[in-house]
Formats: C-alpha cells, structure tokens, sequence
C-alpha cells in the first residue's frame, strides 16, 4: 500500500479496511488479523495497528474477544452507514474537484451520469 503522506497512516489503513467491509471483501462478523498480523501486512509499526483497531472500536466498527481477537461488527445498520459514509467522501472529493475546475451543476451531473454510463452499462 502506497501511503499519502499527508495523512496519518493509522487513518489510511482504516479507510482500507473499511472499503474492504463496505465492499465485502471483509463480512459482518469476520475475524480481522491479529496486531501483528496487521502490522506486518501493511508494514508500519504494532502501535499503529493497534491503534488502528483502537480508534475502529471506537467508531463502533470492530469488537475485541479478550484472548480471541479482533472482528468486524455484526450489524448491517453499521455496515450501511459505513457505504453511505464511504460514498459521501467520495461524492464530496470529486465535487469539490470539479466546482474547482469550474463546471456547472449540470456539466458535473452529466459528467457523472455519462461516467457511471460507461462504465457500469
């Protein structure tokens, strides 16, 4: 994984994991590597990936079993939101992209539209 260094690496992981929950790869209910595991994966340090799972605990993503590990939440409500989430930091990247190129409402939406045409139909 390529890391953006204008941005935490413990947050770049967590987005990783979360697209891979919101995309599927990762279902409600699975268990998620241990510390160590996670660290060696995406090569940063064993604080991190702890801190990864801290901060994911407490955004109510994750659950800890003492002694048995570290899985996703089994909720479909959670995972839901998380799309929406997902979907609406994208929808705000490529707005703010294009309002910044200097393209009306209808240009962006017929860019969008003429996209997602050519690439999903």
């Amino acid at each position: 994984m390529e890391y953006d260094n204008n941005i935490p690496i413990y947050l770049q992981i967590i987005d990783s994991i979360k697209t891979d929950i919101a995309t599927g790869k990762i279902n409600p209910g699975d268990k998620l590597p241990s510390t160590r595991q996670l660290a060696i994966v995406y090569g940063v340090n064993p604080n991190t990936a702890s801190r990864v799972y801290r901060e994911m605990e407490n955004d109510s993503m994750v659950y800890t079993k003492r002694g048995m590990g570290t899985y996703v939440i089994d909720s479909k409500e959670i995972i839901d939101t998380l799309k929406q989430e997902l979907a609406e930091q994208l929808l705000e990247q490529f707005t703010d992209g294009m309002v910044k190129l200097g393209f009306t409402k209808k240009e962006i939406v017929d860019c969008l539209v003429s996209k997602y045409e050519k690439e999903v139909e």
